[in-house]
């Protein structure tokens, strides 16, 4: 709902957390899932997009890649993912959308983590970011505490 007026023709994340909720977003725009992977596989033949993204989580740096195919420049593509941290799977899958010369429509997550600087670096991108909810804080006295316009 949070790009219910815009024009998509799919939807882009990143394996493989972030498929699941790809695939939630696509039933509702009627479109389909493409996964950008962390390694190239057998399936995956022929030219290829690519970016280096760094994870936060696995602390360690990957080359995801999109076969051509997938992405064209009539395409628009809105990136939906699980976790936002440092918005580096954000950027890297954005730098996939404008290598292949689509338009990208803004990018949808389910929990941005706001006490890191992944939102803000993605907005100044001028990527039109959404978050279900916003994790302002959270340790092991007080729990999570979330932003309250996103409750």
């Amino acid at each position: 709902r949070q790009f219910a007026g815009q024009t998509v023709n799919k939807i882009l994340t990143i394996e493989a957390s972030g498929i699941a909720i790809a695939c939630i977003a696509a039933r509702y725009f009627q479109v389909p899932v493409v996964f950008a992977k962390k390694t190239r596989s057998l399936n995956i033949a022929g030219d290829v997009y690519t970016a280096k993204v760094e994870s936060f989580t696995h602390k360690n740096t990957n080359d995801i890649i999109v076969s051509k195919k997938f992405l064209s420049p009539g395409d628009r593509i809105l990136i939906v993912d699980d976790f936002l941290a440092n918005g580096k799977a954000i950027l890297g899958l954005a730098k996939l959308v404008e290598q292949a010369g689509a338009t990208l429509v803004g990018a949808g997550v389910v929990i941005e983590k706001g006490f890191q600087d992944g939102g803000k670096r993605i907005r100044e991108a001028g990527i039109d970011l959404r978050s279900l909810a916003i994790v302002e804080e959270m340790d092991t006295e007080h729990g999570i505490r979330f932003r309250e316009e996103t409750l």
